[in-house]
C-alpha cells in the first residue's frame, strides 16, 4: 500500500523537523517523493536536479539498484545481530574493504550510526587512549570556530557554530577553540585553496602555552568546513597543525563526514591534503545515504594502546546497539563497489577544473561577495539584507526549488555538493539557474 503524501497542515504536524523553521515549512511545504540518478521528483511530478547530494551524502546518485538489491538480500538473510561479545561476517568484510582506501596505518574501524556518533566516539577514544598510556591528565579537547561536528554534546562542544551551541547550557568543560580560517578581506574569490592564513594554525601553540600540552588530548578539525558555509583551509594549514600536534604529543582528528569518499577527488581529504590524522570520522557517503551508518578509523598505534589491557577485559567501554548493523554493512559494501567500479573516489578531481570555472562565472552578479570552491564543493556567499541575515540566500533557495534545482543554504551562503556522477551539462544547469536567479 502506498502512503499518500501529506495533504493538510494537520498531516504535517506530528513530525518535529530537524534544523527546520517548522511553522514556516508547514505553511508551504517542499516535499520530495522519489529519486533516481541526479534527480528528485515532487509529489506533483516536478523534476528537481540535486545540487547537494541529498545532504552531502548521496555520492553515487539516487536509486542505485545494486544497493537496493544488497539491502534486500541481507535483510532477508540476517536482519540484525548484536556486536557486543558477538559478531557477524559482513561487519568484518566491510571493515576490511574500507581500509583498502584509507591512508597510512588508519587500519582499524569502529562502526557508528551517524557523523555525530562518529565524532563523540572519536573524542572518547582520544581521551581514553592517553589514559591507557598512562597520561590521564590529557583530557582537554581543541576544536575550531565555525567548526561543525554533529549534534552530540561532544560535537557541539568542540564545534564552533553559535546557533548550535547557545541553547544547550555550558556543554563539555575543558574545551578550547582555534580561530577559523575565513577572511574575505584577503581571500575573497580564491580559486581552490587560499594563499593567506597558514599562520592561523600557529594559534595552537598559544593554546598549548596556556593549558600545557600535558592536559591536551586532541585537536579536531574538518579538512574543509561544510556546514559553516564552505570554509577552506589555507595552503599547508593542515600540515602545520599536524607538525604542532606531533611536537606536543597531541592526537589530530579529521572530521571527514563531508570530505570522505571522493568529494575532493581522493578517497579522503587526508589524501588530498597529504596529511595523516590519528583518527578520522566518517558517515554520509559511507553508504550513499541509503542506510544510516558512520565509521571511525584509527591508526594502528591508537588501537594497539588499548590492546594492552588484561586478557579478557573489554578494552573500550563504548558502543551502540546498531554498531556494524548487518543491513547497513550490506549497503556500505555495495556502495564501495560502485565507487570502485565507476571510479567515483577520484572523479571529482577530473571535474574540478570545469566545476571551478562554472562556479566563478557567478562573480560580478548582484550581491555575490565571495565564491569558494574545492573538488566538487562550492560556496557562494551573498551580501546579507540589512537587518535580515539569511533571508537573501533563503530566497534563492526557494526560487531555485521552484525552478527545479535543490541547493543548500547556511546563513547567506549557498552550498553546493552534487552527486559525483554529475555531468558537465548538469553543472551548467546548476550555475546557469543560479545566475538567472541572482540577476533577477
Amino acid at each position: 500500500m502506498i502512503t499518500p503524501s501529506p495533504a493538510t497542515p494537520q498531516d504535517l504536524e506530528a513530525f518535529w523537523m530537524p534544523f527546520t523553521a517548522n511553522r514556516q515549512f508547514k505553511a508551504a511545504p517542499r516535499l520530495l517523493e522519489r529519486a533516481e540518478g541526479m534527480h528528485y521528483w515532487t509529489p506533483d511530478g516536478r523534476q528537481v536536479l540535486d545540487g547537494v547530494a541529498g545532504l552531502w551524502c548521496v555520492n553515487a546518485g539516487h536509486g542505485r539498484r545494486e544497493i537496493t538489491e544488497a539491502v534486500s538480500r541481507q535483510i532477508g538473510k540476517l536482519d540484525f545481530a548484536p556486536t557486543f561479545q558477538m559478531g557477524h561476517p559482513i561487519a568484518f568484510e566491510f571493515a576490511n574493504r574500507l581500509i583498502r582506501h584509507t591512508p597510512g596505518d588508519l587500519d582499524h574501524v569502529f562502526f557508528t550510526n551517524s557523523g555525530s556518533e562518529s565524532v563523540d566516539t572519536a573524542l572518547k577514544i582520544a581521551i581514553a587512549y592517553h589514559r591507557a598510556r598512562g597520561e590521564g591528565t590529557r583530557q582537554r579537547l581543541i576544536g575550531r570556530e565555525k567548526g561543525y561536528h554533529g549534534v552530540g554534546f561532544g560535537g557541539i562542544s568542540v564545534g564552533g557554530m553559535v546557533n548550535n551551541r547557545k541553547s544547550f547550557g555550558s556543554l563539555l568543560t575543558g574545551v578550547d577553540h582555534l580561530p577559523h580560517t575565513l577572511d574575505l578581506s584577503r581571500n575573497a574569490f580564491s580559486k581552490g585553496l587560499p594563499e593567506w592564513g597558514t599562520h592561523l594554525a600557529d594559534d595552537l601553540e598559544r593554546i598549548v602555552q596556556l593549558h600545557d600540552a600535558s592536559t591536551i588530548a586532541a585537536v579536531i578539525v574538518e579538512p574543509l568546513s561544510g556546514s559553516a558555509g564552505v570554509v577552506l583551509p589555507p595552503r599547508d594549514y593542515l600540515k602545520r597543525l599536524r607538525e604542532i600536534c606531533d611536537r606536543h604529543g597531541i592526537l589530530l582528528i579529521f572530521d571527514e563526514v563531508i570530505t570522505g569518499f571522493g568529494r575532493l577527488g581522493q578517497p579522503f581529504g587526508a589524501q588530498f591534503f597529504d596529511v595523516l590524522p590519528d583518527i578520522m570520522t566518517t558517515a554520509k557517503g559511507l553508504t550513499n545515504g541509503a542506510i544510516p551508518m558512520g565509521a571511525v578509523f584509527v591508526r594502528k598505534q591508537v588501537y594497539d594502546a588499548f590492546m594492552s589491557a588484561p586478557e579478557g577485559a573489554i578494552e573500550l567501554f563504548h558502543g551502540y546497539t546498531y554498531s556494524g548493523h548487518p543491513v547497513a554493512c550490506a549497503a556500505g559494501i555495495a556502495t564501495q563497489r560502485i565507487y570502485e567500479e565507476e571510479g567515483l573516489l577520484t572523479r571529482a578531481g577530473e571535474l574540478a577544473p570545469y566545476w571551478q570555472e562554472a562556479a566563478h562565472s557567478l562573480k560580478g552578479l548582484p550581491h555575490v561577495i565571495d565564491i569558494r570552491n574545492l573538488g566538487l564543493i562550492a560556496g557562494i556567499e551573498l551580501e546579507p539584507v540589512a537587518g535580515k541575515p539569511g533571508s537573501r540566500a533563503f530566497g534563492v533557495f526557494r526560487t531555485a526549488f521552484e525552478r527545479g534545482l535543490l541547493i543548500r543554504v547556511t546563513g547567506d551562503i549557498i552550498a553546493l555538493s552534487p552527486p559525483l556522477i554529475i555531468e558537465k551539462a548538469q553543472i551548467d544547469q546548476i550555475f546557469g539557474t543560479l545566475a538567472d536567479i541572482l540577476r533577477n
